[in-house]
């Protein structure tokens, strides 16, 4: 009977279902991690029981065959059909030896490759249904055999290399003259991973199996040539060091023979636990090892000694791993700010939401914040703030007036007293790697032949790259992406544009006369108080009298000049009280001159009447909000054209647009049209020594040169601010918040505005809106409708 008959019988299947005659059912035993080629005899040591009873069956069998494949994951103890490899060998059973423990030791020959069809029974063992598989050669005999000779040639250079092919085993497999024999013996030769001996088991065509092999002995080959590279590099190593060891020991004798040794060793040994107690990262403490080799090696009277030593010493001084305990706790941050300073609610709930980020992923990369505004509106106090609320070290570094490279990046070792950048310097001062690190002044860097610290500072303060910051001394990159970088800057234009890009900018604007009211009376008070040794029941301010330091004794956006003006009370009510007057002092309006003398700035200068040829412009400057008063005078002339009150080029070129839109249109205002021929133009901004620049004035310009060459009268109780263009159309500016606080503060109530700046209104304190009227224009010819006071034709927009 034949064998797939004997085994469908026994398990009591049908003949009607039996298998063609060329498909097999024979017992199945799953391999872990191996594979059995064709023509290979090897041993096998089987433990599990379902391949015990699949082996007793096959021996069973008169002919001993058994089907083996490969198991996709070897670390799976009961493989299913799912996990087995559809391809496998049929092998014969020539030994069978029992070991003790139940283990059996199988001797086998591979016969054939087969193909998994299904499983008719998976317990007590696996029985397969298999098809058999038949290698097949290629069409071309010439190609088959040059594959065959260089798979030889391939495989005895291998043998050679590897010295894991025994010697009678080449002597046999250069023998064979069958290829598809010797591919399989090859194949199962070479050191191959899993997936690679399955690819070379399924390859049928003998040709495309004898160049798979090539490519992967050329891979093994490279292998092997590499490993006996790293091993002669090894070995040329150890001989290295063990040549070195002896040096160094004859350096040590002499050292000590000259009374040198034992100090320089003490010293080397107290770097090297410093080292170990600061626990140095692996790559920073390989470059510290080199520079203590070479600080043995250095004789003490070398000024190269010296180097090392301060390089080591820096090196131990940087916070590597030591981090100050973050506090994100967004409320009492939010208490904090509102503490330390009054107003500016739109920075603190940036500032707020930026920490709230940081708490809810854990870290702070993210964009740096920039602080922008004029001097005086509390930039650096509130970074002061932000390192109090989150319970971080403050370190701050002014960059004003910074114009070398190295000042931030430090000088390289070759130079004499060479030493780190500010930035690593600041950090060790801090003395943990996650303080707050305040850039002060960023607008103000130069830029000159010693480099440009611009470019310094971008790979600082790039949240992508600054994990990896790297100084000029140290050499070592060192991690900048625990510490919170905060700018600040007085003017957003003067930022170099390569930083302004990697930050993000929070205005601050200046404070209105309540909010300086308010931070006097809060702070400033209390604080020169306490510096000047006063108590508030010996020296007490009236709001009416801080009332008038602001408007009569200071003019600036912010409240440094303030709070110097309310220092000079205090010294001076000190210096009283120290000649034996008594206190209490009580400061008023009535009693303020004799503290702080006459007032320093008259309220107002303008008269709010309407006149000729002036018009009143509104202007933005670095302390704050000011008014211009464009005057134009003609004389008789040939059309000389005069400008003073030193003017920047973009101002005077704001005086030729308007003038060149107002000939356009002078018929209707009855202005001449031979002005050139007959009339001269002066204009003239007051207050000549304060260089003005700027497009802002361009319809306060306009407005001016209508009203003197015209004949109208142009009021005196309106204020405008915008930029003209060649066809009179009115465009937006900057700084309206400032500009509108100094045109209240001059009593001015009525502004005219360009039409895409009444968004910024909404910056104005209501308390200040509400008291003021005002107007947007998109065309010079709304200006003038509403600043010239007499009727005019209608003006239509060109």
């Amino acid at each position: 009977m034949p064998n797939s008959e004997r085994f469908l019988n026994k398990l009591g299947i049908a003949p009607s279902l039996h298998p063609p005659q060329d498909w097999e059912v024979i017992p199945m035993m799953p391999l872990r991690g191996m594979l059995i080629f064709p023509h290979m005899i090897t041993h096998l040591d089987v433990g599990r029981d379902r391949s015990i009873n699949a082996i007793n069956e096959a021996m069973e069998n008169d002919k001993n065959l058994l089907f083996l494949a490969m198991q996709k994951d070897p670390q799976i103890d009961e493989p299913g059909l799912d996990d087995i490899y559809d391809v496998g060998s049929v092998v014969l059973i020539r030994q069978l030896l029992k070991l003790p423990g139940g283990t059996v030791r199988l001797l086998v020959e591979g016969l054939y490759r087969a193909r998994l069809m299904s499983c008719l029974q998976d317990d007590p063992f696996l029985l397969a249904e298999i098809e058999p598989l038949n290698s097949y050669r290629g069409e071309d005999p010439i190609e088959e055999e040059a594959t065959k000779r260089i798979l030889l040639a391939k495989f005895d250079d291998y043998a050679k290399n590897s010295k894991r092919v025994a010697s009678e085993t080449m002597a046999s497999i250069v023998n064979i003259s069958d290829p598809d024999v010797l591919s399989d013996l090859i194949g199962g030769q070479l050191n191959l991973q899993q997936e690679e001996r399955q690819e070379l088991l399924e390859t049928l065509d003998i040709t495309e199996r004898m160049a798979n092999i090539i490519g992967l002995i050329d891979k093994e080959n490279e292998i092997l040539e590499m490993e006996k590279n790293i091993a002669n590099r090894v070995r040329q190593q150890m001989d290295k060091s063990q040549r070195e060891y002896y040096l160094r020991e004859q350096i040590k004798a002499i050292q000590i023979e000259l009374g040198e040794g034992d100090e320089r060793s003490a010293e080397v040994e107290r770097y090297r636990k410093k080292a170990e107690e600061a626990k140095l990262p692996d790559y920073v403490m390989e470059r510290f090892e080199a520079e203590l080799k070479r600080l043995e090696k250095t004789p003490p009277m070398m000024a190269e000694a010296m180097v090392i030593t301060t390089y080591l010493e820096v090196i131990l001084d940087l916070p590597w791993n030591k981090a100050s305990e973050e506090n994100l706790d967004i409320l009492r941050a939010e208490k904090i700010l509102d503490e330390d300073h009054y107003g500016l609610a739109r920075a603190k709930e940036r500032i707020i939401e930026y920490l709230a980020s940081c708490c809810l992923k854990n870290n702070l990369k993210g964009p740096i914040i920039c602080l922008v505004g004029p001097p005086g509106v509390g930039k650096t106090s509130l970074a002061r703030s932000i390192a109090r609320a989150t319970g971080r070290e403050f370190v701050r570094m002014s960059l004003g007036g910074v114009h070398d490279e190295a000042e931030i990046r430090g000088h390289r070792r070759t130079y004499i007293g060479s030493m780190p950048g500010r930035i690593l310097n600041g950090i060790k001062t801090a003395g943990v790697n996650n303080p707050l690190f305040l850039l002060d002044e960023v607008d103000k860097l130069g830029k000159d032949w010693r480099g440009d610290p611009t470019s310094a500072l971008l790979e600082a303060l790039d949240p992508e790259q600054n994990n990896t910051f790297s100084d000029h001394y140290l050499e070592i990159p060192f991690d900048l992406s625990k510490v919170m970088f905060i700018t600040t800057a007085n003017m957003r234009s003067e930022i170099p544009r390569p930083l302004l890009d990697r930050m993000e900018v929070i205005e601050i604007s200046s404070y209105t006369e309540e909010e300086k009211l308010n931070i006097a009376i809060r702070h400033l008070v209390k604080k020169q108080l306490l510096e000047h040794g006063l108590t508030a029941d010996q020296v007490k301010f009236t709001n009416a009298a801080l009332r008038a330091i602001i408007r009569s004794h200071t003019r600036e956006a912010g409240v440094r000049e303030l709070e110097r003006r309310i220092a000079k009370v205090c010294r001076k009510a000190g210096r009283d009280i120290v000649a034996g007057l008594q206190p209490p002092f009580k400061i008023n309006v009535d009693n303020l001159a004799d503290y702080l003398g006459k007032p320093r700035y008259i309220e107002s200068k303008l008269k709010h009447q309407p006149q000729l040829g002036i018009a009143i412009g509104l202007a933005w400057t670095e302390i704050g909000g000011e008014i211009l008063e464009i005057e134009v005078q003609t004389l008789p002339g040939k059309g000389k054209f005069t400008i003073t009150g030193k003017l920047g080029d973009v101002m005077k070129e704001s005086v030729q647009a308007g003038y060149t839109w107002l000939r356009t249109i002078g018929r209707r205002y009855g202005i001449p049209d031979n002005l050139e021929e007959t009339t001269d133009l002066h204009i003239h901004v007051p207050e000549g020594a304060i260089p003005k620049d700027g497009p802002s004035a361009g319809i306060t310009i306009a407005t001016a040169l209508c009203s003197q060459l015209s004949g109208i009268k142009v009021r005196g109780d309106i204020a405008m601010t915008g930029e003209i263009t060649l066809h009179g159309k009115v465009l937006p500016v900057g700084g309206i918040k400032e500009k509108l606080l100094a045109a209240y503060r001059f009593g001015i109530k009525e502004i005219i505005l360009p039409a895409e700046n009444a968004k910024d209104l909404e910056d104005i304190p209501p308390s200040i809106r509400e008291k003021m009227v005002f107007h947007t224009a998109r065309h010079m010819d709304e200006v003038l409708e509403l600043a010239l006071v007499k009727d005019k034709p209608q003006a239509t927009a060109k």
